[in-house]
């Protein structure tokens, strides 16, 4: 079963880094028959770019990210990539370290070293495009659209459930220490990660396919930074309350009923935490707890904002900015504050390079 997940992750993130190598292509993952002029790339207005009247004038979208501030792009750029790149070396070193150091394979750690997965793969899908859009402000076509719209669902998905499992971890761990190790067994723990992974992809498949068989017609523009559900609604020439109907059913299901979990679970550890006959106890599981609670209710709060109202009043402008606090201000603080700041990972981290010194002597 161990096998099985790790190959189904390293599939993953397969997808994601052919994702990434599509969108660095020379082609910008469309064609050349595709193009279009830089003018229609950057119109003063996005809603003027018109192709045509049905479905089948729709190559290609072009991503219009930022596009009101084209004089903060290459600022934004720079502070883009900067964020990207530490985001890819926390995770990545929350991985390396979960795994190469033996003192760190606990189910806490264990469900870190999945949920950094999740991120890098969550970065690798939206990141590269949206620097590429700042750049060259290449299409992007609607099988690259539909991919990455399947691939952010999928991620959103399990790290919601990941999340979860992490609070549950928690409660177990400190409600009940004593039962701890039967509880969290070595079975049950990668059966809940293989769940986390697997529950998001028939509920990302069904909504993505649903929503690319409505007819897009007239506006080629996405006045986004990534295919979003919201930006794409916006192009749509047909009745979608059926479709925003059920989304925000599964947006209650995936994204409140975890959070609600979590926030139970969490006043569970407070109550414990409250009662401990030490302080210095009670310091170590309230920085531990109130920093997860932290990123949770960031991650929660916004995507709820997002997908909860699809077609909501707030401006393109506003959801992006919105949306950059779970696309790439979350991904890059989880490492910062679950582990990086843990002196377990510190310790964890002198050891590992202390053996590879010796290696190298």
């Amino acid at each position: 079963m161990y096998m099985y997940m790790h190959t189904f992750i390293y599939v993953h993130i397969y997808v994601c880094i052919w994702y990434f190598q599509l969108i660095i292509s020379p082609s910008g993952g469309s064609s050349p028959s595709m193009s279009r002029p830089w003018a229609l790339m950057h119109p003063s207005n996005p809603t003027d770019i018109v192709i045509g009247e049905n479905q089948t004038s729709v190559i290609e979208f072009v991503l219009l990210g930022f596009s009101h501030v084209p004089r903060l792009k290459p600022v934004l750029f720079v502070l883009f990539l900067g964020m990207f790149l530490i985001t890819m070396l926390g995770n990545g070193l929350i991985v390396l370290l979960t795994v190469a150091d033996t003192a760190l394979h606990t189910p806490m750690y264990f469900f870190l070293r999945n949920l950094a997965l999740v991120e890098i793969c969550f970065s690798l899908d939206i990141v590269p495009r949206m620097l590429e859009s700042l750049v060259a402000g290449k299409g992007i076509s609607l099988v690259g659209c539909a991919l990455q719209l399947f691939l952010i669902l999928s991620c959103v998905t399990s790290e919601c459930f990941l999340l979860t499992v992490m609070a549950y971890d928690r409660y177990v761990a400190i409600c009940h220490p004593l039962h701890y190790g039967v509880l969290m067994n070595q079975r049950l723990c990668l059966l809940l990660a293989m769940a986390c992974w697997v529950a998001g992809i028939p509920v990302s498949l069904l909504f993505t396919v649903w929503l690319f068989r409505f007819p897009f017609c007239g506006l080629q523009g996405v006045r986004h930074f990534l295919c979003d559900v919201a930006p794409l609604l916006r192009l749509v020439c047909a009745d979608t309350s059926t479709f925003e109907a059920y989304i925000r059913v599964a947006t209650v299901l995936i994204l409140m009923v975890p959070f609600f979990l979590i926030t139970g679970s969490y006043g569970r550890v407070l109550v414990a935490v409250v009662r401990m006959p030490s302080a210095t106890g009670r310091r170590k599981a309230l920085s531990t707890c109130a920093a997860h609670f932290i990123v949770v209710a960031l991650f929660y709060g916004t995507a709820c904002v997002i997908h909860l109202q699809p077609k909501s009043s707030y401006s393109p402008e506003s959801k992006q900015v919105v949306s950059l606090s779970y696309t790439l201000v979350t991904p890059m603080l989880n490492p910062i504050i679950y582990s990086l700041r843990n002196k377990e990972v510190k310790a964890a981290l002198q050891r590992v390079l202390g053996r590879k010194k010796g290696v190298l002597r």
